[in-house]
């Protein structure tokens, strides 16, 4: 069965990012905060998930789901009823389950209408398979950058406020750091026009080193140009042999990283594979994480990403979200 990270293993540029250690998820809303450095775009906050007493709102990523949506348990226009079901009032589309839906406006007239229904928020599109914005080679890069327009014109359809795409790239960090800024760059210009933030993932690769990351949000000095802080993520090198199971052989300080992305933050992911006795995250620290969060004046959606193998998706995803309610109230 396919997951997120090998399906991404048919581009050339996820192997550069974990064998070399290139770089690598709402209407769409929600996103909010009070940055440190260059946040200024801010997308209506419309949507919460009924949790009034919470300084964040959450939404679910449909990653979440990823098992389900594969084997065809439930279609991807089910989306937004699946969450509906689970008291979750925002989701997080990935482009993998519509991937040649895109330009087809009867297929995104429908997404809408079934959110519309549910009275779910669309908050963002997650994009993959459509080549690294940090690759040195400047034709391969153009055509990456160009083939997101279509993405970003889809998010503007469904009323999203961001497309999570990736900067994945071969070579020296600085070099990727360079051809990132350009590709970002290129693609933030493009989704300026509509209103469309351009975040990136710590997803692999020198995307997970936080100060490489936001190092890059520095040079490409866009208002709709920012972060997706995942609470995971933070592995940089695997054994290239098995880099998918494998234990990380690098990983990067989860907290300082996420401390570092914070900045740039235009939505931040809840990642969560193994819980506790208690309904903890067994691994991270969700009391820790979401103070951070919450120091950075961030008010905008936490999405909900379940990538544990103990548990059912749909128990995980429900485990993590009265985790991030039980969190987020204490700190509310």
């Amino acid at each position: 069965m396919k997951n997120r990270r090998s399906f991404l293993t048919d581009s050339a540029y996820l192997t550069g990012a974990f064998t070399l250690g290139g770089l690598h998820l709402t209407s769409c809303a929600g996103s909010s905060s009070m940055p440190k450095d260059a946040i200024l775009m801010t997308p209506n906050t419309s949507g919460d998930a009924g949790m009034d007493d919470m300084f964040f709102k959450i939404s679910l990523a449909q990653w979440s789901y990823h098992k389900a949506l594969w084997a065809k348990q439930f279609d991807h226009l089910d989306f937004a009823a699946k969450a509906k079901s689970l008291d979750i009032h925002a989701i997080e589309y990935v482009n993998q389950f519509f991937k040649d839906k895109a330009e087809d406006a009867s297929y995104l007239s429908e997404m809408n209408t079934r959110a519309a229904d549910q009275g779910v928020t669309q908050v963002l599109i997650m994009i993959d398979g459509e080549g690294g914005l940090g690759d040195p080679d400047d034709a391969a890069r153009k055509t990456a950058v160009e083939n997101h327009y279509k993405w970003v014109d889809a998010a503007k359809t469904l009323g999203c406020h961001s497309i999570r795409v990736n900067a994945y790239g071969q070579g020296d960090r600085e070099v990727v750091a360079a051809a990132a800024v350009d590709g970002l760059g290129g693609v933030s210009e493009y989704a300026a026009k509509e209103n469309i933030n351009v975040i990136v993932e710590n997803h692999g690769g020198y995307s997970s080193d936080g100060s490489w990351l936001s190092g890059v949000m520095r040079q490409v000095k866009m208002d709709n140009c920012g972060t997706l802080p995942d609470f995971g993520n933070f592995c940089m090198k695997r054994d290239p042999e098995n880099p998918y199971t494998a234990p990380c052989l690098d990983e990067y300080d989860k907290y300082k990283g996420v401390e570092e992305m914070m900045p740039f933050a235009k939505a931040v992911s809840a990642k969560a594979n193994v819980f506790d006795e208690n309904g903890d995250e067994a691994v991270i620290d969700y009391m820790k994480m979401l103070s951070i969060v919450k120091d950075h004046g961030y008010t905008g959606h936490v999405g909900i990403e379940y990538e544990g193998r103990d548990l059912d998706e749909q128990t995980g995803i429900i485990k993590t979200r009265d985790l991030l309610r039980k969190v987020g109230k204490a700190l509310s």
